[in-house]
């Protein structure tokens, strides 16, 4: 039932959709511009620098206050913290990337996962900072970027899981490698018409302002 209510709990706190409230009070709809996306990326793009910062901290956000519940409601279970923490951030990413009302048609959840990062480990979130940011610098390729800290995020939870870092008892270490797992497969999945169009040479750059 505890994993069940994280699950719950995180999807109804990532129905918040930032990008289309954001993009609704500006009288218009996100969906009808760029990429059809409604994630801080796709604000950027359209909608500028300031509009994706918003959206951004608001996406990550909600990740963050959706953990500290979580935190708080099973502080007396050290040995499972983390795996509830990690089914709450994958109910954020579902409600996040699917949300009911708007179709099913929401963001790609990795504003959402930069905030799963900052309420689970420091370590790992500065690595994919840097990996994130390095990359993007490199190639201008934000997806890219949001691909290879997807990857970095799986194998920190798991480098740090196996040294015990989070406390997590032996019986449960595979179930929190499995939620890792689908966290990272979800958000690369996501990227599966960014990574077409890499390979094919023809993905936006940072930069390329989206009609």
């Amino acid at each position: 039932m505890e994993r069940v209510l994280c699950l719950l709990m995180g999807y109804v706190f990532g129905l918040f959709q930032t990008g289309y409230l954001y993009s609704r009070s500006k009288h218009m709809d996100i969906r009808n511009y760029g990429s059809g996306n409604s994630g801080s990326t796709n604000v950027l793009r359209v909608m500028g620098k300031k509009a994706g910062l918003i959206v951004f901290l608001g996406d990550a956000g909600k990740m963050i206050a959706a953990c500290l519940i979580t935190r708080v409601l099973f502080r007396s279970q050290p040995e499972l913290l983390y795996v509830y923490l990690l089914y709450t951030g994958f109910g954020v990413i579902l409600g996040h990337n699917f949300p009911f009302y708007m179709g099913f048609k929401g963001g790609k959840g990795i504003a959402a996962s930069a905030g799963l990062l900052a309420s689970t480990d420091w370590r790992v979130m500065l690595v994919c900072l840097v990996v994130f940011v390095a990359a993007v610098a490199i190639t201008r390729y934000v997806s890219l970027g949001s691909i290879l800290v997807m990857i970095c995020f799986f194998i920190g939870m798991v480098f740090f899981g196996a040294r015990g870092d989070f406390g997590i008892g032996a019986a449960h270490l595979t179930e929190f490698y499995v939620l890792a797992g689908l966290i990272s497969a979800m958000g690369i999945w996501r990227h599966h018409t960014n990574i077409k169009r890499l390979l094919s040479g023809t993905e936006n750059k940072l930069g390329a302002r989206k009609e």
